[in-house]
């Protein structure tokens, strides 16, 4: 399996100055084989192949999708959807 990169992730990670070793270990166990069967385990989706398969009894089968798919990334999402006044803000005024 390979090395799990969120680039948000990293990116603040770096913006503080530090790797963040507790934030890498966390995403190393997240998905490790551990990590993915606790979360299929508690009806959370499993990233991996071969935990999504064992734990697709729970889930509805739909078409997935990433945000660097649909959104072009999380930094065009951020801007557009999560920035101050963005989508978000005003779908929450509502």
């Amino acid at each position: 399996m390979a090395e799990p990169t969120v680039a948000w992730v990293d990116r603040n990670i770096d913006r503080r100055g530090r790797r963040g070793e507790i934030a890498e270990a966390y995403l190393r166990f997240l998905y490790s084989d551990i990590g993915q069967e606790l979360a299929g385990r508690h009806f959370y989706r499993p990233a991996q192949p071969e935990f999504r398969e064992k734990f697709a009894s729970q889930f509805p089968d739909l078409e997935l999708f990433t945000i660097d798919d649909v959104f072009g990334g999380w930094s065009t999402a951020t801007e557009i959807h999560f920035r101050d006044g963005g989508i978000f803000d005003q779908i929450m005024r509502r």
